[in-house]
């Protein structure tokens, strides 16, 4: 997606079209939707990604993920996410038919899968959706984060 957000309080807000060196000058931090069910391991995650400068949105299933990305698009001032993280393994929808709705909608936003039960096949569906990347369960923290620096450098 494109650069679709202005952030900042509602005073200094303009109305677009912004030029590409305002839109980044008052870009706040790339923001990141968090789908994970198990909550001790979404807390983990969001901790994470916070202390690298992330703004993280969270979400406990797979309908709560569409939610909010549609409260995002619904927002005043729109709200994508830079990266989207998910579970595969959800209640509602999973993270593969999050992915394939988003691809069939036409959205480029990079999404990295996350499983605890990444065989071939599974590996090869992400890959034809066009998921940025699969972690397989369990995976080191730093892996998780160094995957999103290379796909959302975090601010400077």
């Amino acid at each position: 997606m494109g650069p679709d957000e202005i952030s900042g309080t509602h005073e200094d807000a303009r109305e677009w079209p912004l030029s590409t060196r305002e839109w980044v000058a008052r870009r706040s931090a790339p923001r990141i939707l968090l789908g994970e069910d198990q909550p001790e391991m979404r807390t983990l995650l969001r901790r994470a990604l916070s202390r690298r400068g992330y703004d993280v949105v969270e979400a406990p299933d797979g309908p709560g993920l569409v939610k909010a990305l549609v409260d995002g698009l619904l927002a005043q001032q729109t709200q994508v996410p830079d990266l989207i993280i998910t579970d595969v393994r959800m209640p509602g929808f999973s993270g593969i038919e999050v992915l394939a709705r988003l691809r069939r909608e036409g959205w480029t936003t990079p999404v990295v899968l996350i499983t605890a039960f990444g065989d071939a096949q599974l590996h090869q569906e992400a890959e034809l959706l066009g998921a940025a990347r699969v972690l397989n369960k369990p995976f080191a923290m730093e892996d998780l984060c160094e995957v999103v620096e290379t796909l959302v450098p975090p601010p400077r």
